[in-house]
């Protein structure tokens, strides 16, 4: 798809039918034949339209042909049934003497602030097109850092009442686009350093003091993706540890109640091999008591059992504690 804007009366930007000079050119996810009419009409290069159309182009500039070209990553939000997810997309920013072309595989929240006049641009000073958007995007990353965060204690509340494997690949999802958005940050400052050397930029005063508060609003999205990162790489560390413990808790039953059914079962074990109770016959005359007094003497070995390994269980530690206080003591 494929829009043309230029600046009409007081400025406000209006959209019009085919290229004109000093026009911005929106292209969104465009076919092949689009590419060439662009090309046709504009004098870009067909490679530097074509750089932001794959998903892994690195945001880097480039200079040829009379042509700037600007590339940067973009923070994007999915919509799914199952949430919300972040990832980022490059947009390239291409311009001459001639018009300014935009190109990206998604519309782009910030170009759409451009489009409703939220933001005023001039479709003839491309360096401050490229400073307006890149301010923009840097507060789109803080935006979307920040319901990163929000969303991140959600899960982690949810996760305080019940371990479940959901709000865990929740957590895993928000941890891998801070990655995304950590690497993007720090490649599209590259670009920022890289646009501070354009000579408009390094001689008007305005945007200088634009450029300044880009800058700012970038530094400020890298600590907190980083601060974000961090967080949430030591609670995935804590709720594993969270798991584990509780997989030892549940094997440590298990084991125990398998020790005490072994008990009883071994002594049946014993005396069902075709042998008699103990003490069935006593003098001359079969009673069922001592049938009776076996069922109760295993019963009570195994209780016995199972309170020395109960104290073992919960009392270890305490006892260990114990003894590291007098070993103190004694020292």
């Amino acid at each position: 798809m494929i829009n043309f804007f230029i600046n009409g009366e007081n400025n406000l930007l209006l959209r019009i039918e085919k290229f004109e000079k000093q026009c911005w050119v929106d292209m969104i996810n465009p076919t092949d034949d689009e590419v060439d009419d662009v090309v046709a009409a504009t004098g870009v290069p067909e490679d530097m339209i074509k750089a932001a159309l794959d998903e892994e182009e690195r945001a880097r500039t480039e200079f040829d042909e009379g042509c700037s070209m600007f590339v940067v990553d973009c923070p994007v939000i999915e919509e799914s049934d199952a949430g919300d997810s972040y990832t980022t997309l490059p947009l390239a920013i291409i311009y001459n003497k001639n018009c300014i072309v935009t190109v990206c595989l998604k519309g782009n929240p910030v170009l759409k602030d451009f489009i409703t006049g939220r933001v005023k641009i001039f479709c003839d000073k491309p360096v401050g097109f490229i400073l307006n958007f890149m301010y923009g995007n840097a507060k789109r990353f803080l935006y979307c850092l920040k319901q990163i965060d929000r969303k991140s204690h959600r899960v982690q509340a949810e996760l305080g009442r019940t371990l479940k494997n959901e709000e865990i690949l929740q957590l895993l999802d928000l941890e891998n686009s801070l990655v995304y958005f950590s690497t993007s940050l720090s490649s599209n400052y590259k670009v920022h350093e890289k646009l501070s050397k354009v000579e408009a930029v390094a001689t008007r005063e305005d945007y200088r003091d634009l450029y300044e508060d880009m800058v700012i609003e970038s530094s400020q999205a890298i600590e907190m993706c980083k601060i974000y990162k961090d967080i949430l790489s030591v609670s995935m560390d804590a709720y594993g540890s969270v798991i584990s413990n509780n997989a030892n808790d549940t094997m440590k039953k298990l084991t125990v109640i398998t020790i005490l059914l072994a008990i009883p079962t071994m002594i049946a074990g014993f005396w069902g091999m075709n042998m008699p109770v103990p003490f069935q016959a006593f003098n001359g005359e079969t009673s069922t008591v001592w049938f009776w007094l076996v069922i109760v003497s295993t019963l009570a070995l195994t209780t016995a059992i199972a309170f020395i390994l109960f104290r073992y269980m919960t009392g270890s530690p305490a006892r260990s504690c114990r003894r590291q206080k007098r070993t103190r003591k004694k020292k």
